[in-house]
């Protein structure tokens, strides 16, 4: 669960500094989305994760109800070269969990291995150095994103 521990920590400490944000994006848009990464990282650091919060999309910045919410990268250890689990295995829990999505073998060069999970509308590269979950977090998102903490990464929780 500590995914879940973590982004709902993450949206807490989010919408407290959220006047402040506010007040940062209006006056200069780079200093507001440094705060809000600078915020991602004090609270990736209690899980011993570099958390970054994307906006991939143009505009979405001011989706303010949506920070924390989806669009995140979670580095887990940059040294990380190979999963601790076969990636059949991941794949497999993709399907079982999220239903209908396409899996496939990614970044696989240098010796490394990643997977992607994904529909037409969004994907979830999962590296076994960090995850990147570009899509909004629902119940099942979640508890995917839960069991790959757990199993690919092997965080248990604080």
């Amino acid at each position: 669960m500590i995914f879940s521990e973590l982004i709902n920590d993450l949206q807490i400490q989010l919408k407290k500094d959220l006047a402040q944000i506010r007040f940062l994006l209006k006056k200069s848009p780079g200093i507001g989305y440094a705060r809000i990464v600078e915020i991602g990282k004090e609270v990736g650091k209690k899980y011993n994760i570099k958390l970054i919060v994307n906006f991939p999309k143009e505009g979405r910045i001011e989706e303010f109800e949506m920070y924390g919410k989806r669009d995140l990268s979670l580095i887990v250890d940059y040294d990380r070269k190979r999963f601790p689990i076969d990636r059949e295995i991941i794949k497999q829990k993709a399907l079982e969990i999220l239903g209908d999505v396409k899996t496939e073998d990614a970044y696989m060069y240098e010796n490394k291995e990643g997977v992607r999970i994904f529909t037409d509308d969004w994907k979830i590269d999962i590296l076994p150095h960090s995850v990147h979950i570009w899509t909004e977090f629902d119940d099942k998102i979640t508890a995917f994103c839960n069991w790959l903490m757990e199993n690919a990464y092997q965080m248990k929780k604080i």
